[in-house]
């Protein structure tokens, strides 16, 4: 379950498993968690390796700054163009199948790059294309993996999980370039990349072993478009959701500076060969275990904006003392601080969207928050690569790394809100609508529902600005329109209409009003003058 920098997040969690979070270990007590991390961590060495094996086999196959940098954009670039269809799939189609059948395809693509390099036959295009392919199957399998742990942990040990998996691939990246190294210096490129390809079998199997708990609906799976043109519209509707993916796409175009040139930061700037970079790699990944470990501690005493940006402020300090030292053990200090600020920063914007969004549309609401990262580690990539080729190095990482710092004057009015999260557990206190006939079809549609109120005059303004909060709970749900109206004969009626895209659309719709929805509609009905509860009537298109 290659997904670069997102970690895999799953384990299995009993329904009735709700307790508090007693360490950051607590996720490891469910069976299924514990075999699919192992699983992952074995399949991100090799994955770590075979970005190693990749960046290095270029530095030799061109001398181009452009061309090594495009390795990164290679990896990354799949991730902005899938993950949001790869997100709709996951939300409507098994995962566990679904992950099975994608993991076999990069098995298939992993063992083409080992043999086409083992013969020698490698050019700087076709190793782009075997990359990119590499990158289609994490792109298409991010979102699932991610979309799992909340399902499937309690909800208190969601930081820990999270935390966890990151934790596991920074365990991979501690290894697997230290031994890529060490390989790739004896034996070439090639065998990094065949260990890459075994190391797919450790996560087919552990998938194979997972028994996933199905969902239960009587309602039709989604359709494919829908799903995706409502997972955008739950972001659009959501302001913390929106405010992460801002703190996403300004974050990482900067940091992905120090990951694109660090192969010729290894070559060219402190002439080191393949077992330097790879002890380059280590200690990133060293810094960022040790990042994982203080973070709880750090939660406990900082707010999430005070972590991220102190966060920030390290890495671009890290990144201007590797531009300016040019120094190995400089650089080796540099980095085990930038791998501490990179995996505070990463955790903090991956828990914060995890906790935002209700587990119905998870997955998609993860894939754009992956389109948003890969979006910045593929564009950031390919301008600090042409930036590195017309100036230097060092330019391009003291522009990056004065750029990153400034960043925080920006986000500073963008808080991340993780401090009180709403409870998203489906309510299930809408009553089903009555039906005088039955209907033609469960895609019938639209449908438009409307809610008739009474509410005194001199409570207007503070009825309407609730209502304003309404109105994104029912556009987040499914809605695709929605509109509030007065009457000009009677000046305490209102009367809300919204509408949904077909009729089991709107049956959705009941399945996924949240607690803290509900809490927003009983606000609401309390500025509700009539006698009965406002009136709530359902209307079918007909052509």
């Amino acid at each position: 379950m290659r997904a670069g920098e997102i970690a895999v997040n799953t384990s299995s969690r009993p329904a009735s498993a709700i307790g508090p979070e007693t360490s950051a270990w607590s996720p490891f007590r469910y069976s299924a968690f514990r075999m699919l991390w192992i699983a992952a961590v074995i399949s991100n060495i090799g994955a770590w390796m075979n970005s190693m094996g990749a960046a290095w086999l270029m530095t030799s196959l061109s001398d181009r700054p452009l061309f090594v940098a495009l390795v990164q954009t290679a990896a990354a670039l799949p991730m902005f163009l899938l993950a949001l269809p790869a997100g709709a799939l996951a939300d409507i189609v098994d995962r566990r199948r679904y992950l099975l059948f994608v993991q076999v395809g990069m098995l298939i693509v992993a063992v083409t790059l080992t043999m086409i390099t083992w013969l020698d036959w490698t050019t700087p295009w076709l190793l782009l294309v075997l990359t990119f392919g590499l990158g289609i199957g994490a792109a298409l399998t991010a979102p699932a993996c991610q979309a799992t742990t909340p399902e499937l942990v309690p909800t208190t040990m969601l930081p820990a999980a999270i935390s966890l998996n990151s934790a596991g691939i920074n365990v991979s990246r501690s290894i697997g370039p230290a031994i890529g190294g060490l390989i790739i210096a004896s034996a070439g490129p090639a065998a990094a990349f065949a260990i890459n390809a075994a190391s797919f079998l450790a996560i087919i199997m552990a998938l194979y072993l997972w028994r996933r708990e199905p969902h239960s609906s009587m309602l039709p799976a989604e359709r494919f478009l829908s799903a995706m043109r409502l997972g955008i519209r739950h972001v659009r509707q959501s302001p913390p959701l929106k405010r992460v993916l801002i703190r996403t796409a300004i974050f990482f175009p900067f940091a992905s500076a120090l990951w694109a040139l660090l192969p010729l930061i290894a070559r060219s700037e402190l002439n080191r060969g393949a077992s330097g970079y790879g002890i380059l790699l280590s200690i990133f990944g060293i810094g960022a275990v040790l990042g994982w470990l203080i973070l709880p501690g750090l939660r406990n005493r900082m707010t999430s904006n005070t972590i991220v940006m102190t966060a920030t402020l390290v890495f671009g300090i890290a990144m201007i003392l590797i531009a300016v030292f040019k120094v190995f053990s400089v650089a080796n200090v540099a980095l085990l601080f930038a791998g501490m600020a990179w995996i505070t920063v990463l955790s903090s914007l991956n828990v914060a969207v995890q906790q935002l969004v209700p587990n119905w549309v998870r997955a998609r609401a993860v894939s754009i928050y992956i389109v948003v990262f890969f979006a910045g580690m593929t564009g950031g990539s390919a301008i600090w690569g042409e930036i590195a080729s017309r100036f230097d190095i060092a330019t391009a990482l003291l522009c990056a790394a004065s750029g990153l710092i400034l960043s925080i004057l920006v986000t500073q009015k963008l808080p991340l809100s993780t401090e009180s999260i709403p409870n998203l557990a489906p309510s299930m206190h809408w009553p089903a609508p009555e039906t005088a006939e039955p209907l033609l079809s469960p895609d019938h549609g639209p449908v438009l529902v409307t809610v008739e109120y009474r509410v005194k005059p001199e409570n207007k303004e503070d009825f309407i600005r609730v209502m304003n909060e309404l109105r994104g709970t029912r556009l987040r749900n499914g809605a695709f329109g929605w509109g509030l109206f007065k009457d000009v004969a009677e000046t305490d009626r209102y009367i809300e209409y919204f509408i949904d895209e077909s009729w089991v659309e709107h049956m959705r719709q009941h399945e996924r009003v949240s607690v803290a929805d509900r809490e927003v509609q009983e606000q609401v009905n309390t500025f509700h003058t009539g006698e009965q509860p406002p009136m709530v009537s359902h209307y079918l298109a007909q052509s």
